[in-house]
């Protein structure tokens, strides 16, 4: 819950307050846009999911940062052209997202069981099945940020250009 908490203060932050770098993309730029590869997402997208899952070991600070920064970068593109960067967003941001927030449960797992030992809730800091829930969480996150950078490398481009191209005339309204 905390994880889903942090990212969406992000997100209201940036719907807020956005990044004006966002309204650089315009539906002209469409046709000549290029897909990223998905080595580069999922370089990109593996540093950030370890980061959050490693911020177990720093009491989650730089899950905090993370998981706040991805949700203000989500609110700033959805606060710009809101059909065009669905368009360029819904196909792979479901599940990269998904990946992000569970990640950030990873990386606040260690310290909750930390602090609900030092308040006496448990008889030992972690057990096997912390342990556990903690890898699976990892793993998790990481399954789901590898479907998403192929989605995105692949599919999302083509799905936003035919959307957008069926849709021409609304868009002009």
């Amino acid at each position: 819950m905390a994880s889903l908490s942090t990212y969406a203060c992000g997100v209201a932050f940036g719907e807020l307050y956005p990044d004006p770098q966002f309204n650089l993309i315009k539906e002209e730029s469409l046709a000549t846009m290029k897909a990223p590869s998905t080595y580069n997402l999922l370089t990109n997208n593996f540093r950030l999911i370890f980061i959050m899952v490693a911020g177990s070991f720093c009491l989650g600070t730089p899950t905090i940062k993370n998981l706040f920064l991805n949700g203000y970068t989500t609110g700033s593109v959805l606060s710009t052209n809101l059909k065009l960067m669905l368009a360029l967003f819904v196909p792979h941001a479901i599940l990269e997202i998904s990946a992000i927030i569970i990640a950030g449960a990873a990386g606040f797992k260690i310290p909750y069981e930390i602090l609900r030992y030092l308040l006496g809730r448990k008889e030992r800091i972690l057990t096997q099945e912390d342990i556990k829930e903690y890898l699976t969480l990892a793993l998790i996150s990481i399954i789901l940020i590898v479907i998403a950078a192929w989605i995105e490398a692949n599919i999302t481009l083509e799905i936003a250009k035919t959307v957008l191209g069926s849709t021409k005339s609304i868009l002009k309204k």
